[in-house]
């Protein structure tokens, strides 16, 4: 008797699985935030508001994703052993950790805080990249062992 397929329907998504989808779609949200954030800095004002304290909630973010992004690459690692992931994870870092704590670190306008954005939103779109590498390395690997 036959069995029926295994598809990936029918077995339980790991928390491994889990948190690189978390890990995709908050980075895929970064990127979106930090891409309009210029035009939401511009059309405020127009509405007699400011950013006030939101400022730093980014820092907050950018250390949460990096957090997040080396527990399951080094655990998706164990599983797979490819080191595709981690060549986008390494320069999404950097990118992010110097445009959060580094000296163009700006909100209000001008060169630094396009700069700000465009290495936010390249770092956003490069740890998104680096968690789907991921979540196919381990998927790969799990259905070549099966």
């Amino acid at each position: 008797m036959r069995q029926p397929p295994d598809d990936d329907m029918s077995r339980p998504i790991s928390r491994l699985q889990q948190a690189d989808r978390m890990g995709f779609a908050a980075s895929m949200l970064c990127a979106i935030h930090c891409a309009a954030m210029p035009l939401l800095l511009a059309i405020l004002p127009t509405f007699g508001l400011g950013i006030g304290g939101w400022v730093d909630i980014d820092q907050a973010v950018v250390v949460f994703a990096t957090l997040l992004a080396g527990m399951t690459l080094t655990i998706g690692w164990r599983r797979h052993r490819g080191y595709r992931a981690w060549g986008l994870l390494l320069p999404a870092l950097s990118l992010l950790w110097f445009a959060t704590f580094g000296p163009i670190h700006s909100h209000d306008g001008g060169w630094e805080a396009w700069l700000h954005a465009g290495m936010m939103i390249a770092g956003g779109l490069l740890l998104a990249a680096a968690h789907l590498t991921n979540m196919r390395l381990t998927h790969l690997s799990a259905t070549e062992s099966a």
